[in-house]
């Protein structure tokens, strides 16, 4: 029984500060967006390579792959 002196204000206060944490993340619009970044990242407008970049496939397609075993 001694223990609960301690452990309810602690209970009460992480409680507390979990929910101030959440109603500050909600105040400065931290979930306003959350599919953007996924679509930012596959969805880019970069539609020309930079410049000394590469294909991985060097200009061959598929078929013409060698296997290096």
């Amino acid at each position: 029984m001694n223990s609960l002196v301690f452990l309810v204000p602690i209970a009460l206060v992480l409680g507390t500060a979990a929910l101030g944490a959440f109603l500050w993340s909600m105040s400065s619009d931290q979930y306003e967006d959350l599919d953007g970044a996924g679509e930012r990242i596959l969805f880019h407008d970069d539609d020309k390579p930079a410049a000394g970049s590469t294909s991985p496939l060097d200009g061959r397609g598929p078929s013409q792959t060698t296997c290096q075993g």
